[in-house]
């Protein structure tokens, strides 16, 4: 099992500080969710070569910000920025050889959906993110690829199941395309956790972990045992990367436990 860790979850100024520390707490790789506002050339240099001098594998990278998650907006222009935003990931991406991933939309909803779930986009629209999708990820190159992530009911309108982004990738139909797998979101949306991911193997190319509450795995209820016994079952390949809350202190202590964890599952 390939064992990774978001760069915000960890204490570090760098992110070689960060990328050295979690070599020696057992992990395998890195996640980089980076503020693009504040984003250098320093920065890109240092983790372009990150892999090299600390020997962790940078398996992930994204941009944050303020147009983040904004693809299919309303009004063009902050559409447009989104997307540029996207586009500066992947090609990013590209010289790491990393995955990046993308949503309908991401953020909080102004009206929660408290009785109707599982909203559908109209032809219209869909056509429209299909299309933005095409785009982005006709842009991956060599081992990069653009994944789906199915978010929430709360957090997005439309895609919030496995079911609904396995459609859009048979309409797109192009490689270097995949679902990532978010246990926290599968577990609010999906009837069962380790049925879904065993149904939708094939097209899952990395994962998130978090558990029920968006605590470390074990600090809730979600099925660890069986969840890591599918993976194994059905030959998942890729990372698990850990993306949740630490509470309390001593966070590297509490991450070298969550890495003997799963490890004790697998």
């Amino acid at each position: 099992m390939k064992i990774s860790c978001t760069n915000t979850m960890i204490p570090g100024a760098t992110l070689t500080e960060k990328a050295s520390r979690l070599l020696d707490l057992g992990f395998d790789g890195i996640s980089v969710f980076a503020e693009i506002e504040s984003w250098t050339p320093e920065k890109e240099e240092e983790l372009l070569h990150l892999t090299e001098t600390t020997g962790i594998t940078v398996c992930e990278f994204c941009f944050s910000g303020k147009d983040y998650g904004k693809l299919m907006h309303k009004d063009p222009a902050t559409a447009a920025r989104s997307k540029r935003i996207y586009e500066r990931a992947i090609a990013i991406g590209n010289q790491l050889g990393s995955v990046s991933e993308l949503e309908y939309q991401y953020t909080v909803r102004e009206e929660i959906p408290l009785l109707y779930p599982y909203l559908k986009m109209d032809p219209t629209e869909q056509a429209r993110f299909c299309g933005i999708y095409a785009s982005l990820a006709s842009q991956a190159e060599g081992d990069s690829c653009l994944l789906l992530e199915p978010i929430n009911r709360y957090e997005s309108p439309y895609l919030n199941t496995l079911r609904d982004n396995a459609e859009i990738l048979e309409q797109v139909a192009l490689p270097r395309t995949g679902l990532l797998f978010d246990t926290f979101h599968m577990a609010l949306e999906e009837t069962d956790l380790c049925d879904a991911f065993r149904r939708y193997a094939p097209l899952i190319r990395h994962v998130h972990l978090g558990d029920h509450n968006r605590l470390l795995p074990g600090k809730g209820n979600l099925p660890w045992p069986r969840f890591l016994s599918v993976l194994q079952e059905t030959g998942y390949q890729g990372f698990v990367n850990l993306e949740c809350a630490v509470l309390g202190e001593d966070v590297p202590a509490q991450l070298a436990n969550t890495v003997r964890f799963l490890r004790s599952l697998s």
